[in-house]
């Protein structure tokens, strides 16, 4: 984190500042989407941003990371040490792991509810035991712990133009969106781990089960009924976005720029997953980078256009269409 962010931030301590960067450290090697979108927050909002999500990341890694060489008991062991930590860090307003640390006092800064993060370490608690959803209702419960809450956290960060009651459902809606996408492009790798996010009854519709699953990952082949249940799963995932767009009108206008963009550049996995055929049980699929830098110098002209407009109104209003992403082009536009 360069320091630049942090005196913005108004974070004099030695010890909290380097929290801090080790928050941004785990943000900009595990999310990259992310990260390249939260440059385009004003930079004292930035480092607030990484602390939600480098301990979102350290945390999931305890879950995922550890799992090639640590059984279940050990993983619970480290989940419940952090989850201590992270009450009594949260409860006196520091701590001495420093990732919790930095949360502890953007928590505070921002007025963040302690609930969401109790959520979050219950469903990542789950992961260590649960392998499959019956259905989406079930997952959907699942993903109000492990990516609703943390919509929810970001949001006291980002600010709202309306009560903050009423954005809260798009932040929400948006973070099982990002889920989602991932649980699509990641379907492969998550099998590998012994985890299937696919609803059961998703896959049952179309004649395909787990079985089927590991046996095209297994053997490279496709298989019409993979590729028609996960086509089923990108539509329900595009419906979340729309669910969460309009949204963004809601954001306070220096914010909007970045959850656009990461609004954009996550949509823009569901179409690089669609180009390659739902070929995600045998490779992933990638947002281009000219895209990926496209979508981003878009994103900083929006940024210039919204601070010209915040600092005297000289700015035009930007009206410009979300070409990348017809089906909610309008809503967020």
């Amino acid at each position: 984190m360069t320091d630049r962010e942090l005196d913005a931030a108004g974070v004099g301590d030695p010890a909290l500042r380097e929290a801090y960067r080790r928050c941004r450290s785990l943000n900009a090697r595990h999310g990259r989407t992310y990260f390249l979108a939260t440059r385009l927050l004003p930079v004292e909002r930035r480092p607030a941003v990484h602390a939600l999500y480098g301990f979102a990341r350290w945390a999931d890694d305890i879950v995922d990371a550890l799992g090639t060489g640590a059984d279940t008991a050990r993983r619970d062991a480290e989940l419940s040490a952090l989850a201590r930590e992270l009450d009594q860090g949260l409860r006196d307003g520091d701590s001495a792991e420093p990732v919790v640390r930095a949360l502890a006092d953007t928590a505070r800064r921002y007025g963040i509810d302690h609930a969401h993060f109790a959520d979050f370490m219950a469903a990542m608690r789950a992961d260590l035991v649960v392998t499959d959803y019956a259905d989406y209702a079930e997952l959907r419960r699942y993903m109000h712990g492990s990516a609703a809450v943390i919509g929810l956290q970001m949001l006291p960060v980002l600010g709202t133009v309306v009560p903050r009651a009423a954005a809260e459902p798009h932040a929400a809606a948006l973070g099982v969106a990002f889920q989602l996408t991932n649980f699509l492009r990641d379907v492969g790798e998550d099998l590998d781990r012994g985890r299937v996010y696919l609803p059961a009854d998703l896959l049952a519709a179309h004649g395909a089960d787990r079985a089927l699953l590991r046996w095209s990952r297994d053997t490279g082949r496709r298989d019409p009924r993979v590729t028609s249940a996960l086509r089923e799963f990108e539509a329900l995932t595009r419906g979340v976005y729309r669910e969460a767009a309009p949204g963004l009108a809601m954001l306070e206008p220096v914010s909007r720029p970045c959850i656009r963009t990461a609004f954009v550049l996550y949509g823009g996995i569901l179409d690089a997953v669609a180009r390659d055929g739902w070929s995600v049980l045998h490779r992933r699929a990638v947002v281009p980078r000219r895209r990926r830098a496209a979508v981003a110098a878009d994103g900083l002209a929006r940024v210039v256009a919204a601070r010209l407009r915040a600092r005297g109104g000289d700015g035009p209003p930007d009206t410009r269409p979300l070409d990348p992403y017809p089906a909610v082009s309008e809503e967020v536009a």
